[in-house]
C-alpha cells in the first residue's frame, strides 16, 4: 500500500481524499494555489505545498510543478480527484514515466476513452448501443449538413475531446447548423486545445443515467447500480439520485451488464462511470465514459455502503476488488444536492445540516473566502432513506437546516425544487430545467415577498 499520496486538486474532493487516506494510514500532501492558502485541505493534510498563483493554469494545471512536488515530497502516488488533470492522459503518462502511481486508469485508457469518437467506435465494435451519428470526425459544415439530412433533425454537435458540457451545440434545422458547428469548434479549441467534432442524432429530453463501475487489474469488473443525473442546467448537474425511478430491476441489470462490457472492452481498471441517455421508450445509448471519480460518487456510496475512494486507491496499489457482483446490493435511496455560490465573497456564518441519513461534503467554513477563480460548487448535501419519499423529505429537512450567510447561493431554489410535482413523481428528464425553472423561481420570489 502507498505511504504518501499527493492530492492534485482542491476543495471538497481534496478533503474527501484526505479523510480516506487518514483512515487508511496513508500520509497526504496537499498542493494549493496562493488563493487557497487558508483552505481546509491545507489545514488537514499532513503536508501542504504552494505550487503557484490563483490562476488554475499556473497552479492546479501546472503538471511540472505538481510532479516536482511529488518527487521532492517522496510521494508514492497522485490522486487527481475530478476536473483539472483527472482525465489528462499526458499527465497520467508523466506520472508513469516518473514511477509515481496515478490513481486512476492508465494514460492509454484515458486517451482512448477521452477521445469521444474513438470511444464510440470501440463501443460499436463491442455491441454496446450508441446514439446514431457519425462514424468518423466531421471536418466541415458541408459534411455536417449531409449527415444531419440522413439522420434527421435535431442533431447534436460534440467535441471529440470534450467534457463538462463544453464544445456541445444543438441544431434543430439546417439554418442553425453552420453557426452551431463553428461555435462548438471554437469553444472546444479554447477549452481543450482540440476542435475535432462529431455529430449525433439528438435524443430530445432523455434521462441521463450513469452506471458506476469498479475494475481491478485482474479482470474483475462490477457495477454498483446507477445514478439519475437528469436535472441539469446548461449540461451541469444540479441533483442526482439513485436508484432511478425510470428503471426497473430487469432494465437495471441489463444496463449494468452492458456497462461492465463497455469497461472490459476498454481494458479498464479503477473507478469509472459509463454514461447513457435513455428515451421515453426506454431505449438507451452509450454517450461517454468518465475515467475518474465523479462529483456524485457519494450517492452510490450511500446506497451500497462501499467506499469508492478507498477502492480506487486499493486498485491503484495493485490490489483486487473486495467484492463480487452478487455481493452488491442496493440498500437505500439516496439524493445529492449541489450547493453553488452565485457570488464570490466571505462566508460570515455557516451551519451545515446533520442527523440520521444526512452527509455533507464541503471545504468551506465560517470566514472562508469564496474565490471567483474556481468552480462555484461549495457543498454537496447527500441524504438517504429506506424509500424515495423518505429521502426527499430528509433532503427538505436538511436544506431547511442549512445556513450560509455572506454569499448568495442556490439552496433556496434547490429546496423548492423538491416540492415540484414532476420531481416528486420522478417524472423528469434533461428538459426539467428549461421547462420548470421559471415556475420554481416564481415560487422563490413569492416566498420572499411574504
Amino acid at each position: 500500500m502507498f505511504k504518501r499520496i499527493l492530492i492534485a486538486n482542491r476543495g471538497e474532493i481534496a478533503v474527501r481524499v484526505i479523510r480516506c487516506c487518514r483512515e487508511m494510514g496513508i500520509e497526504t500532501v496537499a498542493v494549493y494555489s496562493e488563493a487557497d492558502a487558508k483552505s481546509l485541505p491545507v489545514m488537514t493534510a499532513n503536508y501542504a505545498v504552494c505550487i503557484g498563483p490563483a490562476k488554475a493554469s499556473e497552479s492546479y494545471l501546472n503538471q511540472d510543478a505538481i510532479l516536482e512536488t511529488a518527487r521532492q515530497m517522496e510521494c508514492d502516488a497522485i490522486h487527481p480527484g475530478y476536473g483539472f488533470l483527472s482525465e489528462n492522459a499526458d499527465f497520467a503518462e508523466k506520472c508513469e514515466k516518473n514511477h509515481i502511481a496515478f490513481i486512476g486508469p492508465s494514460s492509454e485508457i484515458i486517451r482512448r476513452m477521452g477521445d469521444k469518437q474513438e470511444a464510440r467506435q470501440l463501443m460499436i465494435a463491442s455491441e454496446v448501443p450508441v446514439v446514431p451519428g457519425s462514424r468518423e470526425l466531421i471536418h466541415t459544415v458541408q459534411e455536417a449538413e449531409e449527415l444531419a439530412e440522413k439522420l434527421g433533425y435535431p442533431v447534436l454537435l460534440k467535441a471529440s475531446a470534450g467534457g463538462g458540457g463544453k464544445g456541445m451545440r444543438k441544431a434543430y434545422s439546417k439554418e442553425e447548423l453552420a453557426g452551431a458547428f463553428q461555435t462548438a469548434k471554437a469553444e472546444a479549441k479554447a477549452a481543450f486545445g482540440n476542435d475535432d467534432m462529431y455529430l449525433e442524432k439528438l435524443i430530445v429530453n432523455p434521462r441521463h443515467i450513469e452506471f458506476q463501475i469498479l475494475a481491478d487489474r485482474f479482470g474483475n469488473t462490477v457495477y454498483l447500480g446507477e445514478r439519475d443525473c437528469s436535472i441539469q442546467k446548461n449540461n451541469q448537474k444540479l441533483l442526482e439520485e439513485a436508484p432511478s425511478v425510470g428503471l426497473n430491476e430487469s432494465l437495471r441489470r441489463e444496463m449494468g451488464e452492458v456497462a461492465v462490457r463497455a469497461a472490459k472492452a476498454a481494458g479498464y481498471f479503477s473507478a469509472g462511470t459509463i454514461e447513457f441517455v435513455m428515451d421515453a421508450e426506454k431505449h438507451y445509448y452509450f454517450i461517454e465514459m468518465n475515467t475518474r471519480i465523479q462529483v456524485e460518487h457519494p450517492v452510490t456510496e450511500a446506497i451500497t455502503d462501499i467506499d469508492l475512494i478507498r477502492e480506487q486507491i486499493r486498485i491503484a496499489a495493485g490490489m483486487k476488488l473486495t467484492m463480487k457482483q452478487e455481493e452488491i446490493t442496493i440498500r437505500k435511496h439516496a439524493i445529492e444536492c449541489r450547493i453553488n455560490a452565485l457570488t464570490p465573497g466571505t462566508i460570515s456564518f455557516l451551519h451545515f445540516p446533520s442527523g440520521y441519513g444526512v452527509r455533507t461534503e464541503s471545504h468551506v467554513f465560517t470566514g472562508y473566502e469564496v474565490s471567483p477563480f474556481y468552480d462555484s460548487m461549495i457543498a454537496k448535501i447527500i441524504v438517504s432513506g429506506d424509500t424515495r419519499l423518505e429521502a426527499v423529505r430528509r433532503l427538505r429537512r436538511a436544506l431547511e437546516e442549512l445556513i450560509i450567510e455572506g454569499v448568495k447561493t442556490n439552496f433556496e431554489f434547490m429546496h423548492l425544487l423538491t416540492y415540484h410535482p414532476a420531481f416528486l413523481k420522478g417524472n423528469y428528464n434533461t428538459g426539467f430545467w428549461e421547462e420548470h425553472h421559471k415556475t420554481i423561481e416564481k415560487w422563490n420570489e413569492e416566498g420572499r415577498e411574504q
